[in-house]
Formats: structure tokens, sequence, C-alpha cells
């Protein structure tokens, strides 16, 4: 049985204790050979931990753990330096708060290298650490996780303000200190504006979207196809199309590059499972984000619009969701138009897409996690049986656990998002398309026997809706398709909260 470090983030445990590891310290020695000072933002689970304990064995001139990898005999390894390598997922800092946090793992570095710290603050502590471990040689400054004491507390942001100033005064260190450095590498999940963090680190390259370093982190298609060649010829003995299922369901993230990369922990953990689960997405996808994303009134992320601005930064005081979703994983680029400097997101995969679309479904309800699915299983069953009557009946269920209140102020919002939503997920089990832009039918649902063109009008007739689909010919189309076609015009009633009426032909 092979040994996948799933959740194992140190590099000399995964090779010492006989664990895969996919070589990545081709394009790891290019970055520290062609620069010095880096910023890295990816989403949770990626592999950035892993990344940054491999550099620090690199620099520690631990040679016997790279033995077969690429840079074995391309590396000078008398070429050692100290390691400043801070962790703050690991500070405990929610129970005896961030400056207390960063103080006790200053000193924690200090004592692994045989020193000892007179200065007991944030930055004189820290700069006394880096003058100190340089004397000899220039130290390596490795800073894992930089903003999670901001992105912990956004729903708190009086605690997210203050531990963000107590941020901007350890990192203001580092920048009288260029002589001190050898290498930098700072990586999070979010890129904050730089005047709220790291203000005076003007030096610091942002890599996030380099098409150099795209597939840093990740797992290429071929990285896939040289290392679980075993796997992948097993499980295809039941299924042919193996390979197209994997990369349908865990690959697609994007940051700039052609070519795309697979969620590692998603990865992994189906190879490890053989089973093809929500792995990454359950794994603590935040409460906030969510609301967030339901305050601004969003649940349509198949084509989202952004530029490098508005995709690099985000404002703790008016958080931009196209970055947020951006940069915690939910959206990936697939398109960049030189001419205007616009970036298209959408889902990176089916993992994502199907489990965001469900919790949103969830959040606009207001209704228990775990009803979106059987719903939108009902829906087919009925779609299946060409049963209309329970077709309505369930979207009718949909709209039931919306308290008064907030329909009567928010109608159009969410007749929108669920429908929306609804049929998304729909897509998942079926041939489902849902359509937005004028001139097209609201959705086409295919099953094996019929193709259903539906209509929706909000206190509206349904009479008006059928002859929508008529006249604009949305049939047309699937008129070669030996499949019966049935229009089904339907009317919202913001009054009564749900399908008033409907007609079928």
């Amino acid at each position: 049985m092979r040994k996948y470090p799933i959740g194992i983030q140190d590099f000399r445990k995964i090779i010492e204790s006989d664990y895969l590891y996919i070589d990545k310290t081709k394009i790891i020695f290019d970055l520290i050979t062609n620069g010095s000072y880096y910023f890295l933002s990816r989403p949770r689970r990626f592999g950035k931990s892993l990344l940054l304990s491999t550099i620090k064995e690199i620099y520690s001139g631990s040679k016997e753990l790279f033995k077969g990898f690429w840079i074995e005999n391309n590396w000078d390894w008398n070429k050692i330096h100290p390691v400043i390598h801070v962790k703050f997922a690991s500070m405990g800092f929610g129970e005896i708060g961030l400056e207390k946090g960063i103080v006790n793992a200053l000193n924690e570095i200090a004592e692994e290298h045989k020193i000892t710290l007179s200065n007991q603050s944030v930055a004189l502590g820290f700069k006394e650490l880096i003058t100190k471990l340089s004397v000899d040689k220039k130290v390596v400054i490795l800073i894992d996780e930089y903003d999670k004491p901001v992105i912990d507390y956004l729903e708190n942001l009086d605690k997210a303000y203050e531990n963000r100033t107590i941020l901007k005064r350890f990192y203001s260190v580092l920048k009288d200190n260029d002589q001190n450095i050898e290498f930098l590498l700072i990586t999070g999940v979010g890129k904050f504006t730089k005047v709220s963090i790291f203000s005076d680190l003007n030096n610091l390259r942002d890599i996030s979207i380099d098409k150099k370093f795209s597939t840093l982190v990740g797992i290429t298609q071929s990285e896939l196809d040289i290392t679980f060649t075993q796997e992948i010829e097993e499980f295809g003995i039941e299924n042919e199309n193996i390979k197209a299922d994997i990369k349908r369901f865990y690959n697609g993230y994007s940051w700039g590059a052609k070519e795309t990369v697979y969620n590692p922990f998603s990865l992994l953990s189906f190879m490890q499972t053989g089973e093809f689960k929500i792995f990454w997405f359950e794994t603590g996808t935040p409460t906030f984000l969510i609301e967030q994303v339901k305050k601004r009134s969003l649940f349509n992320f198949e084509e989202v619009e952004a530029d490098l601005e508005g995709l690099s930064d985000l404002n703790i005081d008016n958080l931009n969701s196209s970055a947020l979703l951006f940069q915690t994983g939910y959206l990936t680029i697939t398109d960049y138009d030189k001419e205007t400097g616009i970036y298209t997101l959408k889902y990176p995969n089916k993992e994502v897409k199907d489990s965001l679309n469900r919790r949103l479904l969830v959040a606009y309800r207001y209704s228990e996690q775990g009803t979106s699915t059987p719903l939108v299983i009902h829906l087919l069953k009925a779609f299946k049986a060409n049963d209309i009557e329970e077709v309505v009946n369930i979207i009718n269920t949909a709209f039931e656990t919306i308290p008064y209140d907030l329909w009567k102020g928010a109608t159009e919002l969410h007749y929108h998002a669920l429908t929306h939503l609804i049929f998304t997920l729909l897509g998942s089990f079926t041939e489902s398309e849902v359509h937005s832009s004028k001139g097209r039918c609201d959705m086409i649902v295919k099953t094996s026997i019929h193709i259903f063109a539906l209509e929706f009008k909000l206190d509206k007739s349904a009479e008006e809706a059928l002859n929508q689909i008529e006249t604009k010919g949305y049939l047309k189309p699937f008129a070669l398709d030996e499949r019966t076609k049935v229009a089904i015009g339907i009317s919202f009633s913001s009054e009564k909260k749900g399908i008033e009426s409907y007609l079928v032909k």
C-alpha cells in the first residue's frame, strides 16, 4: 500500500516515513535562484506549508532527504543558511493573543538555533533574531499563513483590525534588514492590500498570478500521469473514463497559465479511497464566506469578470467578493483578455461547483445543511417520470423555508437565486442548462426520453411564459432529437411566495 501524505506538511517526515512525494524541486530551484523576496497566495490545503518546509530543508543542507530528486545533483549543498520558519497556524493566538503568540514563536526559533532573545516584543524580538542569526551568513525567512490572524476574524472586525496592526509592526522589521536576508517567502490564502500589512515591503515580488510559478503547488496532469499509473490502472478496470472523471472532479485550478492543476488534498484523498467524494470543500469552508456572498445577493458564478487589481487585493473594510472567492479557491482564472486586462473566472471543477451551490441553496432557503441534494434528487425523479405537477410542488417546497419578512423584502432575489441554484445542481445529475441572457430559455432539462423547456415569469401569467417558449423557438435547436419536447410556462407570485400557476404543452 502506498502512503499518501494527506494533511502532512513536513518534508522531512514525508521522506523519512516513506510517504509519496511529487518532485517539485526543479521549480523550487528556479524560485530560489531567480529572486530573493516573494509573496505567494494560494487556497488552503494546496501545499504551501509543504513548499516552505521543503525550502527549509534545502537551505539547511539536508542532502540526504533529496536522494533521487532533481535538485540532488543541481544544488550546492554547502550553501547552508540559518532558517527562520514562522508558522502562524500553530501559534495558538486564538487562546493567548497574537502578540504573545508571535513572541513565543520567536523564542522557540531562537532556542532551536541555541540563542537567547533579550527583547520580548513583536518587532524588537524579530529584529534581534534576524541580527543574531545573520552574524556569519544571511538568514532565510519563511512565513506560513501570514494572514491567518486576520482571515480567522473576518466576522469580528475589531479583532481583525487589532491583529492587522500587530502584523504590520512585525513585517515592518523586514525592510531595514535587507542586508541580513538571503531569501524571503511569505505565503497565505489572501492578499490584503499592501497599505494594510506590507506597506514597507515594496521589494516583495508577488508570484500569485505568475505563469512561471503557476504549478509551484498543486499537481499537474503530467505529474498525475507519471505518479499514479498504478492507481489509474486499478481504477480503470471498472471505468475506462476514470482519468477524465478525476480531472472533471478535482482539476481546473489556474493562476494565469494555460496549464491547470489538481487540488492535491482532494486528489490524494481520492487515490486513497477510490471514491469520488467532496474532500477539500468540507474541510473548513468558512461560514463568513457564504454569508458575504449572500449579503451581496450573489449566486451565479458561471462567468465572473475582474481586473488584476480586483483579484489581487482584499480590503477588510470592504471585501471584494470576486477576490475573496478567487483567493480562497472557489473560483479560478479561465481566460484573460490582454487588450482590456480583464480576467474571466469560473468554478475550477465539479467538487467546488456542486458543493458551493449546495451550501448557497441552503443559505438562500434558510434551511438546514444536507437538505439541498435530496430536494434536487426528487426533482430529477419527477422530470424522469414526466410528472410536471410534482416538479411544481418540489420547486414550491424550496421557497417554503424562507421567512415571510425576508421574502417580502427580497422577492426578486430569492426567485432568481433559488431557481438558478436548483437547476444548476440538477445539472450535476442530468443534462440541465441554466441560462440568464436575453433571448434564451430560462431552463432546459434533458432526460432519456424528454427535453423540457421551462420559462419563469414573476407576477405575470403562465400563458405569457408558455407563449415565449413557442414564439422564441427555444425548442427548435432540438428539432432533430427524437426525444419528446415539453414546454412548461410557470408563473411565480410574490404575494403567494411561490408558483401560482403553470401551463404545459
